[in-house]
């Protein structure tokens, strides 16, 4: 009873549900505006929003011993898999909002065998979403150091409140600890030093919004000084502003891996014009910090058909890669699905391995050199390169001409044939 005297006993299992959910909120205040924020028991119009008989046979499905899907009862990372798999459907299901909060899932473990993350090392995603791509990093953590009991440190920050509960979730039913904060990414960075200077990462994957609007007034006297100091401030479209956040939250060996518009590393390039894009690039390419660009297929993601790219920055590259630009064209690595593409399973550790060795393959791989990235005016697309090793260029540049000299050839040879047929035609005409 409470202290009116009215019976406190939850009237079906709608209600039940929602004052359990909540009594867990009140012994876990972290998972607030988490887990509680659906009401089981909500009506509208005088009819309940979640039937309570479709609620109760789900609860008695998975009180089912062969159903029950306690973490002892599954093998590690069942419930993960299977809220990935929830999460992948329902963005499936919803079209253009469904970019906002969810990365395909073979970008994100491609991303994450490109990063290749070591136990304890701090990974930051700005623009999480579900948690997705920091989740797979942990994954692969553990793939790749099995034995290791030291988790990486994740955190993540993002603006949408569902997307918000979502990554929570996501990190819980992963068994992992993510640290979320909510709030706008570049107005309101909100892993700070003590110092009020943004929080630096070893690694930073993220995929944000593509060609979001950018207004340089706005930003002309950044607090964290993210732009003026890194290439200039951009105008238009904010890709290269959020890869100078993303630099700006590395720290000095610091890698990251961003999705973006294919756009970002042409847009500028060639044009006779001033253009703050191919600036911006440009002082990232003479700085050597881009380690490479990969080109995706086309309609993998989910509020676009378009393909994107990854661009993978480094603040202390290797030796044997300092001074180049790996260019990977995984285009091809694509098969057909309803409604998205995808990349196949099978093809996600080949595309990452061919990428991390960084020698140049016929139709897939380019590596070309900061010198070479300049004489092109910074266009770093890799379908422009791929097909055009060093090794073969000159040769290709030969066989043009070859090509070219013997079609002036046959069109000489055709206009010799070609008069003396006219000459005939007209010896015929005259008699």
């Amino acid at each position: 009873m409470d202290d009116k005297g009215r019976s406190t006993r939850p009237r079906d299992i709608g209600e039940h549900l929602t004052k359990a959910v909540r009594a867990v909120v009140r012994q876990n205040p972290s998972l607030s505006g988490v887990i509680d924020v659906v009401d089981f028991s909500a009506e509208r119009n005088g009819e309940r929003d979640i039937n309570p008989a479709k609620l109760t046979t789900v609860v008695e499905t998975f009180s089912d011993p062969r159903y029950r899907l306690g973490l002892a009862d599954v093998q590690p990372d069942f419930l993960g898999r299977a809220y990935e798999y929830l999460l992948r459907k329902f963005a499936e299901g919803s079209g253009q909002s469904a970019g906002e909060f969810f990365t395909p899932t073979e970008v994100g473990f491609l991303m994450a065998h490109i990063m290749r993350p070591k136990p304890g090392e701090e990974c930051h995603d700005y623009a999480c979403g579900s948690a997705g791509l920091l989740v797979k990093l942990q994954l692969v953590a553990r793939e790749l150091d099995p034995t290791s009991k030291v988790p990486l440190k994740l955190t993540g920050q993002e603006q949408q409140a569902e997307s918000y509960a979502v990554a929570y979730m996501n990190a819980i039913i992963h068994d992992m600890d993510v640290e979320v904060a909510r709030g706008d990414t570049m107005l309101n960075p909100k892993f700070k030093t003590a110092d009020g200077r943004i929080r630096t990462n070893d690694i930073v994957v993220a995929n944000p919004m593509w060609n979001q609007p950018f207004n340089p007034d706005v930003f002309s006297n950044d607090p964290f000084d993210r732009f003026r100091t890194q290439g200039g401030i951009t105008t238009g479209k904010g890709d290269w502003a959020w890869l100078q956040h993303t630099l700006t939250c590395l720290n000095d060996r610091g890698r990251a891996a961003v999705v973006l518009d294919t756009g970002a590393v042409t847009r500028g390039s060639g044009s006779k014009n001033e253009d703050k894009e191919r600036n911006i690039r440009k002082w990232f390419v003479d700085r050597d910090l881009i380690d490479g660009v990969i080109l995706l297929p086309d309609n993998l993601f989910y509020n676009t058909t378009a393909a994107g790219v990854i661009v993978v920055l480094s603040k202390k590259k290797p030796t044997a890669r300092a001074g180049k630009i790996i260019l990977l064209n995984a285009s091809r690595r694509v098969a057909k699905g309803r409604p998205k593409n995808y990349i196949p399973e099978t093809d996600i550790r080949s595309l990452a391995a061919a990428y991390l060795k960084g020698e140049a393959v016929e139709g897939e791989v380019a590596v070309i050199t900061t010198a070479q990235a300049e004489e092109a005016d910074y266009n770093l697309s890799p379908s422009r390169w791929v097909g055009q090793t060093n090794s073969t260029k000159t040769g290709s540049v030969s066989a043009l001409l070859a090509q070219v000299l013997a079609l002036d050839h046959e069109a000489l040879n055709l206009s010799s044939n070609l008069a003396r047929l006219m000459s005939g035609v007209n010896d015929v005409a005259d008699a």
